[in-house]
């Protein structure tokens, strides 16, 4: 396998003729940046592949279908939730391509070239939102900034579940979780400066998904009859909706949430239920009263 495969075609122009990339592929156009690249005109592909991909994105067709759709759940344990938020500072997490023109280009579907939040980053950065509110920080400067001694309560059990990597008592959470796309492109750009000349050195671009573009979280609330460890709905949810406010509203989504990127400003909420229908609400405390009316109701177990 050739790694260096773009400073292999870049070295023969015979070979550059076979790499005739397919139309409408968002990668193609990354292939060709790239090869610009190798070929020495550094500079022309990144402003080359700035000047493409910054602004507004259609979201392909592919994308909008396999969108969730609680509009018919099976059972009435059931629960599905979205919260459209729209963000207030960059979001950016890393892409995973080997090669980019950019040092630090944003997350993206490889086939559409869409951004988007994965599923497991949603479950990662909730359940540390979780876990603050269930003492996580007093923890910490207890300890050292050592996680050794933390155990999840069981209600963050029972959404979560274990941890990957935990070797026994493996449960799986009541949670299901989706990915968040975007349909928007920005950029960033850093530039430190020489302490002795007080000037800009090398300037370090950003791709992030820039303030304004709008998203939409949404997880399912699945718990299975028999479910270890048990909880109750009408103590876990309450819980679940304040850390999902405060993940997107104070820490932040981003990569980069501790220099203050990913934080947003929540638009909707909704919640679907098999027997109840749907409701849509402005404000969290409105929307769980909804809720636990269902819940009193014997919507779920």
């Amino acid at each position: 396998m050739i790694w260096d495969y773009f400073v292999f075609l870049a070295s023969d122009a015979s070979l550059q003729e076979q790499l005739d990339p397919p139309e409408g592929l968002a990668m193609g156009f990354m292939d060709e940046v790239s090869l610009r690249f190798c070929q020495g005109n550094k500079e022309t592909a990144r402003q080359r592949y700035i000047g493409k991909a910054k602004g507004s994105i259609s979201l392909p067709g592919g994308i909008i279908q396999t969108s969730p759709n609680f509009s018919s759940l099976p059972v009435d344990s059931w629960l599905g939730l979205q919260i459209d938020f729209e963000l207030l500072t960059p979001w950016y997490s890393k892409d995973d391509r080997v090669f980019h023109v950019l040092d630090n280009p944003v997350h993206k579907d490889r086939v559409f070239g869409v951004p988007f939040m994965a599923a497991s980053s949603w479950k990662g950065m909730l359940r540390w939102a979780c876990r603050m509110q269930a003492g996580l920080r007093e923890h910490l400067e207890r300890n050292g900034n050592r996680m050794e001694a933390w155990r999840d309560p069981d209600w963050i059990l029972h959404l979560f579940g274990n941890e990957k990597g935990a070797k026994k008592d493996l449960r799986q959470g009541a949670l299901v979780f989706y990915p968040t796309w975007f349909d928007r492109i920005g950029f960033e750009v850093i530039n430190p400066h020489s302490r002795e000349r007080r000037a800009g050195t090398q300037p370090i671009y950003y791709e992030v998904v820039p303030p304004g573009a709008k998203g939409t979280l949404s997880l399912l609330y699945a718990p299975w009859p028999g479910m270890k460890p048990s909880a109750n709905p009408a103590e876990v949810l309450p819980k679940l909706l304040e850390a999902i406010e405060d993940l997107l509203r104070t820490y932040g989504i981003s990569a980069k949430r501790t220099v203050g990127w990913g934080t947003a400003e929540i638009k909707k909420w909704r919640a679907f239920h098999k027997t109840h229908g749907s409701v849509e609400k402005d404000i969290r405390a409105e929307l769980w009263r909804e809720v636990q009316n269902w819940l009193a109701g014997g919507g779920t177990p």
